[in-house]
């Protein structure tokens, strides 16, 4: 990689939704002290959930993981109803870091159950999302992850069928899928919104913007992170070589060989730090220059919880993370 230029898609990295999830995890270790328990990791980024854990966050998946009258918190992927009620049983000082994209998709689909709906559920199967989402009826909810899954569900009825999504996937894949449905079946009911968030969608397109131009794509985000993947996944489809890296460190000089123009994307649970490091590494194997492309600006910010609002407890600075 001799003199090359490295390309930033506008918008990148952290979104709305992460940010509240991260600054109710620091603002309940202010105000309650350490530890806080918090139920699966808050968002699927490796380091920020360290850096949490040595702030005092411990990460856990059981509730019997956490002792009596513990602070916790869910992460922003939503939890099963079954869940909502363990913790409430026990006795938990609980804080919900869900993002308010995934709780209107679980408000949605309480409000429908009640008309008589059953659920077509488009997502990845084992995704706490998925889980959350699915979790809050007892039955008629029926996941499909492909379009070839939309034969084989088998809905006990179909006059009130809806259709919800997981929140990070594929704007592309999601309408393939979507359409197969409606294909199978005519009177489906679509959201009235697309559930697909606001900065997945954004991070998609500019993704979509970026890929042309470039000879090589890098996505900052860790493998567990459903919409990191997809970035890549979107540049791949447009032709353009492209990878993904949960860290510097991971970057291979030999994927730089013989490029001029290195296309630079985070995922929306990865902090800019990183994509700051990454570039410092880009700059020590050839890259010459940094231009950020042109892209929609996000104002979106979702309030916390009662508790935990300015005044409410020390104030937290999350600046080394953006």
């Amino acid at each position: 990689m001799a003199e090359a230029e490295i390309l930033l898609a506008a918008p990148r990295g952290f979104c709305a939704g992460v940010d509240r999830a991260i600054e109710i995890v620091e603002r309940a270790i202010a105000k309650f002290g350490r530890p806080i328990y918090v139920r699966h990791e808050i968002v699927h980024n490796t380091y920020v959930v360290n850096d949490l854990k040595e702030k005092g966050a411990i990460f856990i998946e059981d509730l019997a993981d956490v002792p009596p009258g513990a602070t916790l918190v869910f992460s922003a992927h939503g939890v099963p109803k079954s869940v909502e009620r363990e913790a409430e049983a026990r006795g938990f000082n609980v804080f919900d870091a869900t993002c308010p994209l995934v709780s209107k998709v679980h408000v949605e689909v309480a409000k429908l159950r009640k008309e008589g709906y059953e659920f077509i559920m488009i997502g990845h199967k084992g995704h706490p999302e998925v889980e959350g989402t699915m979790g809050q009826l007892d039955g008629g909810i029926h996941l499909v992850e492909e379009v070839a899954d939309v034969q084989r569900i088998h809905p006990e009825q179909t006059e009130k069928l809806a259709v919800v999504t997981q929140t990070t996937l594929s704007v592309d894949d999601a309408a393939e899928i979507s359409a197969a449905v409606k294909a199978r079946f005519p009177n489906v009911r679509e959201p009235k919104q697309q559930d697909i968030c606001y900065a997945t969608q954004n991070r998609q397109d500019a993704v979509k913007f970026l890929s042309p131009q470039v000879d090589l794509v890098i996505v900052v985000g860790s493998p567990t992170s459903s919409n990191s993947n997809r970035l890549r996944e979107v540049a791949r489809k447009l032709g353009t070589e492209s990878y993904m890296i949960d860290s510097a460190d991971e970057l291979k000089p030999e994927w730089l060989e013989g490029k001029a123009r290195i296309g630079l994307t985070a995922g929306a649970s990865a902090p800019d730090i990183l994509v700051r490091r990454v570039i410092e590494r880009l700059r020590e194997l050839g890259a010459v220059s940094v231009r950020t492309l042109d892209g929609i600006e996000e104002t979106v910010k979702f309030p916390l919880p009662k508790g935990l609002k300015l005044g409410d407890a020390g104030e937290v600075n999350l600046s080394h993370l953006r």
